[in-house]
């Protein structure tokens, strides 16, 4: 075990990346059958959202079978479709960026969950791209690296073996 690499704990020094869902931490060299687990999730995805889509029609049929009316059925249509693009945009956004307001995501969850075929489509076209969210925390993890680096440079060697400065 060697001091540079390794605290005397045993962890890693310096900072680690951030673990992603479906990924881990073979985003950072794209090791681990990293192209793979791309392609599973784009497929994934995209099947978990048609799969949405046809249990979506199922209820809308109940409606229809219920006979609710022309204004309910037209309500609930538009309300999932603009759900599904709110949350999608969101969920865009998010791979980006933190969320300046974490409260107000938060808000938005049951929103995001009603839309949920505009989360999934947006995991599938990220996924042709990157990992999503691997953007933002290859940016946070090469800063902190960055960081630590140069904190690191500044302090070498052994305080007490300095020499005094003259007066």
């Amino acid at each position: 075990m060697s001091d540079d690499k390794q605290s005397r704990t045993g962890t890693p020094a310096g900072p680690q990346p951030e673990e992603l869902r479906f990924f881990g931490t073979t985003w950072v060299d794209h090791s681990g059958r990293y192209g793979l687990r791309r392609a599973g999730v784009a497929v994934g995805s995209l099947a978990a959202a048609v799969a949405g889509a046809l249990v979506l029609r199922f209820a809308f049929q109940g409606l229809e079978i219920a006979a609710v009316g022309g204004f309910v059925n037209t309500l609930v249509v538009v309300m999932f479709a603009v759900c599904s693009a709110i949350a999608f945009r969101k969920t865009w956004e998010g791979f980006g960026r933190r969320p300046a307001d974490p409260a107000r995501e938060d808000a938005l969850r049951s929103l995001k969950a009603i839309g949920f075929i505009g989360t999934l489509l947006a995991w599938f076209v990220r996924s042709f791209v990157e990992a999503p969210g691997e953007k933002l925390r290859r940016a946070e993890y090469e800063e902190a690296v960055a960081r630590y680096e140069k904190r690191r440079s500044h302090r070498t060697g052994n305080p007490s073996g300095r020499k005094k400065p003259k007066r």
